[in-house]
């Protein structure tokens, strides 16, 4: 139930395309200076500021839409796997309770700290961590990211880490991060392929990913339930790396990355003959559609934050958020 934002990215490109040639406008206008384009300097993403106030206006948003069990409430500030893992929260929450949240209690981040890269060209994003009053001692570690000045920030990555546990971020002098690129051959895996590669693995196995609750652990625990009896259950994992889906890393100070990723997973139970699939939960009721009758495919949106060492080491993920986002019955 990936959300399609095919016309916001149009409404988007449409504006970059006025901005630059409002920019080429003035650079021929302005006495034979030359103006600097902001799409290929170098700059921080934004200010300390403006970060901020984009934690805080999410924060308003989230609230807003989880009290309300109303998508179009913070549609505008979340985006990529995030906004798909909120909008069907929100869709089953809503089935199942169309006056709001009974249960609602305000979300607060307090003591943010924003890791702000300095990159060329669009999107600009930054990182936020933040003590939450959800999540017991978990941090929130959150992604934004936008693709114009005149759009707001939108968390894309929400994570849920300890404190304390994330490597050191490589910064210059002035306090600025650094971005690596999706493409990058130093890592033990380029971010754009880290998706991918992630996919494989919880198929095949290998060597790539060092031992963890979200690789070797997670697939033995797939193993086990993969045949219960009167029961199968199949796994398909895809990766996802376009638009707002796609990787973003950050240089650590050991020289490997930090990268955050986005994957998509299809769950299958199939009941024997004679015997029926479990009645699944209210929410995942809320988000089937056919009728439950001999199996249960349930789609799955994922999205992780890894270490990405330098060239030879294994990569670590270090947390991992999903969300159910479909599912079809038959």
């Amino acid at each position: 139930m990936s959300r399609d934002r095919g016309p916001r990215r149009l409404r988007r490109l449409d504006r970059r395309v006025l901005t630059a040639a409002s920019v080429t406008a003035l650079s021929l206008t302005a006495s034979g200076c030359v103006v600097v384009h902001g799409e290929r300097e170098v700059l921080p993403a934004t200010t300390r500021a403006e970060a901020a106030k984009a934690l805080q206006q999410f924060t308003t948003a989230y609230n807003a839409a989880d009290k309300a069990y109303d998508s179009s409430l913070d549609a505008d500030h979340v985006t990529g796997a995030l906004g798909d893992i909120d909008a069907a929260r929100l869709k089953a929450g809503h089935t199942n309770s169309p006056a709001g949240n009974p249960a609602h209690t305000p979300l607060t981040l307090t003591d943010a700290t924003f890791t702000i890269p300095k990159k060329a060209g669009w999107p600009r994003w930054f990182v936020a961590e933040a003590k939450g009053n959800k999540g017991g001692n978990l941090h929130w570690l959150l992604v934004f990211t936008r693709d114009d000045l005149a759009e707001p920030f939108q968390v894309a990555y929400l994570t849920l880490i300890s404190p304390g546990s994330l490597p050191e971020v490589k910064k210059d002098a002035a306090g600025w991060a650094e971005a690596v690129p999706a493409n990058s051959t130093e890592l033990t895996v380029p971010p754009a392929q880290l998706s991918n590669d992630y996919a494989t693995y919880l198929k095949n196995g290998g060597q790539t990913f060092a031992p963890g609750p979200h690789t070797d652990q997670w697939r033995s625990q797939r193993a086990k339930s993969a045949k219960k009896p009167g029961l199968v259950t199949q796994y398909i994992d895809e990766p996802v790396t376009s638009g707002d889906y796609a990787p973003l890393a950050l240089r650590t100070e050991d020289g490997g990355a930090l990268v955050f990723f986005t994957t998509r997973r299809f769950e299958k139970e199939t009941a024997a003959v004679g015997t029926s699939i479990p009645t699944p939960n209210a929410n995942v009721q809320a988000l089937t559609t056919g009728e439950i009758k001999q199996s249960l495919t349930m789609e799955f949106v994922s999205n992780g934050v890894a270490l990405d060492p330098k060239s030879g080491g294994k990569v670590t993920i270090m947390a991992r958020l999903e969300g159910l986002t479909s599912a079809e019955g038959s």
